[in-house]
């Protein structure tokens, strides 16, 4: 398993030496964090800015100079945590660019696995409250998937459009599978999926893409 995300800590009372920026961007952070952290309890609807505010240690007055509403904050800690996980997707792909089939799908399916257990905060963020939110919201999960598509793709060496449509099948079934487990609070279980899918890739031939052919 990977490392933890990492806690975001106030920064320390009395004096210090950071710029203004550098202040302003762990407030930023810290609120972003809290935004994930403080909906895992009560939803997107269920979250208060003032329960943002008490966990990320910031004023009112300071989430709205950095933010113009919940939703406006919303939008930049989905953009934080898909960014993240997006980083973390290609790094992988690009450390194992000449692995064989199953060993880079392996890799790549244990890293996305690994990232929404180790932040269940943000998985549950972009993968299951962003439906709450509103349609802005929905259209910029809506992109993620499809750049998830392209993993999938890249995956299983699509080429075809008929291969292409059936990763953005398997893409979005997997989506709906892990979106269910952290629903379900059911974290521990994804690693589960990934020799099925697997399994699934070897079994399909080149339904999905020429990366298992013959």
């Amino acid at each position: 398993m990977s490392d933890p995300a990492p806690t975001v800590r106030p920064l320390p009372r009395g004096r210090h030496h950071l710029s203004r920026e550098q202040v302003v961007a762990s407030q930023r952070e810290r609120i972003l964090v809290a935004m994930g952290e403080a909906m895992t309890e009560g939803g997107y609807v269920g979250t208060p800015v003032a329960a943002v505010l008490k966990r990320a240690g910031v004023s009112r007055e300071t989430f709205y100079e950095l933010f113009r509403s919940k939703e406006d904050c919303f939008s930049a800690a989905f953009d934080r945590a898909s960014g993240l996980l997006a980083a973390k997707l290609q790094a992988v792909i690009a450390d194992h660019a000449d692995a064989d089939a199953p060993t880079r799908m392996d890799r790549i399916l244990t890293a996305y696995f690994d990232h929404m257990i180790d932040d269940p905060a943000a998985a549950r963020l972009f993968l299951v409250e962003v439906y709450a939110v509103g349609p802005a919201a929905i259209e910029a999960r809506m992109a993620l998937q499809q750049r998830f598509v392209e993993v999938v793709a890249s995956m299983l060496g699509a080429q075809s459009d008929e291969q292409r449509f059936a990763c953005a099948t398997l893409a979005a079934a997997i989506g709906a599978l892990v979106t269910g487990k952290i629903a379900a609070d059911e974290l521990d279980s994804l690693h589960g999926l990934k020799d099925q899918l697997l399994d699934l890739a070897r079994r399909s031939g080149t339904l999905y893409g020429n990366a298992f052919a013959g």
